[in-house]
């Protein structure tokens, strides 16, 4: 009997994507064999960093990196970095900020919040967020005002399907940070196909999320300028403390970006496209349903699938499709934001065939 099994917890079926809720990802069996053994050793944990920061270093083709408890903590101490540098004084003195620089200029629409707000992420580090231009508009205009106006420690960027405006330039919004010495950060959690595009935009550092994509334990993957990894590194006798990697993230990470960097990415495409145009074409079968490939709008190379819901055909609309089939045997999560406008999505990527027939024979059952 598995422990799931033996505790009575709920069998997932996660066509919902890298979502926090529901575990994030599935490691592979080369992963969870590396955190296993971690788990049975000791070891030197400043040798397990300065490894992970040379190969995570050269994945990224950055400078440096450290790893952090998960990329939440990462925003965090990439702030209280950037407000201390490797002033000890300063690093023990947070979140009090007296004495320092310590507004993060952040655009409105990257406000994001995937649990809590980005903005108290913010404010753990003691740091002030200053919000430029609004929701719907961000232009460098706004940004040059506010960091001119501000005691401005850093610029703060959102590389995600979150942000919810026009794209914003940011090779040309990290220049104009750099134009007045202020560092750049990038949070892109689930950006690690992306990880090289963001780093050449010259960002100071870029985040990202072990567990998503790479499919690694728990961890956040802080890349990019030397001395400023320093200052990340440094926090771990500051604020940075409870926010530490712990043996069997560093380990998995090592693992994870092992196979990573063995990866044939044309072949993984392809595989992923298999699906794509199978779930695609069985579902586009049931009646008052419309299916469609939809390309991620961040770059990622994958796409989703997208159902559009003719509730004067299924009887049943598109938010209480997902209802019934979250709350079903097994439980299967779908993406539901679109949900009041009659569609729902479908990411695919860590889903197995056999979970691919269950949902299209549960979307039959409850469209017939």
């Amino acid at each position: 009997m598995s422990f799931q099994e033996s505790q009575n917890l709920t069998t997932v079926i996660n066509a919902r994507g890298t979502f926090t809720p529901l575990g994030v990802s599935r490691s592979s069996r080369v992963v969870c064999e590396a955190v296993t053994e971690a788990l049975s050793n000791y070891f030197i944990i400043h040798e397990l960093q300065d490894i992970a920061s040379k190969k995570i270093s050269k994945l990224a083709n950055s400078e440096s990196a450290a790893v952090t408890h998960c990329t939440a903590s990462g925003i965090t101490v990439s702030i209280a970095a950037a407000m201390t540098g490797m002033s000890q004084e300063r690093i023990e003195s947070l979140p009090n900020t007296e004495g320092m620089a310590d507004c993060v200029i952040i655009p409105s629409s990257h406000c994001v919040n995937y649990g809590h707000s980005i903005l108290q992420a913010i404010r753990i580090s003691g740091a002030l967020p200053v919000i430029a231009g609004n929701k719907n508009s961000c232009s460098l205009e706004d940004i040059e005002q506010q960091i001119v106006r501000s005691n401005t420690c850093c610029l703060l960027l959102v590389s995600s399907k979150l942000v919810g405006c026009e794209d914003l330039d940011f090779s040309a919004a990290v220049k104009l940070a750099h134009k007045y010495g202020i560092p750049a950060i990038i949070d892109g959690a689930a950006q690690d196909f992306r990880i090289k595009e963001l780093i050449q935009t010259e960002a100071d550092l870029v985040l990202i999320s072990a567990q998503k994509y790479l499919a690694a334990p728990t961890a956040g993957l802080v890349v990019g300028k030397k001395q400023l990894v320093d200052a990340v590194k440094a926090q771990e006798k500051g604020i940075g403390r409870g926010m530490k990697a712990t043996k069997e993230a560093l380990i998995g990470v090592l693992a994870a970006v092992q196979e990573r960097e063995s990866l044939n990415l044309e072949e993984w495409k392809k595989s992923q496209q298999i699906k794509i145009d199978y779930f695609v074409e069985n579902s586009s079968s049931l009646n008052g349903i419309c299916a469609s490939e939809e390309v991620d709008i961040t770059g990622l190379p994958f796409s989703r699938v997208n159902l559009k819901i003719d509730s004067s055909i299924t009887r049943v609309n598109a938010k209480e499709i997902a209802d019934k089939l979250s709350s079903g045997k097994p439980a299967i999560w779908v993406i539901e934001q679109k949900s009041g406008i009659g569609e729902l999505g479908f990411e695919l990527v860590q889903t197995t065939k056999l979970e691919l027939d269950i949902i299209l024979k549960r979307l039959a059952e409850l469209t017939t």
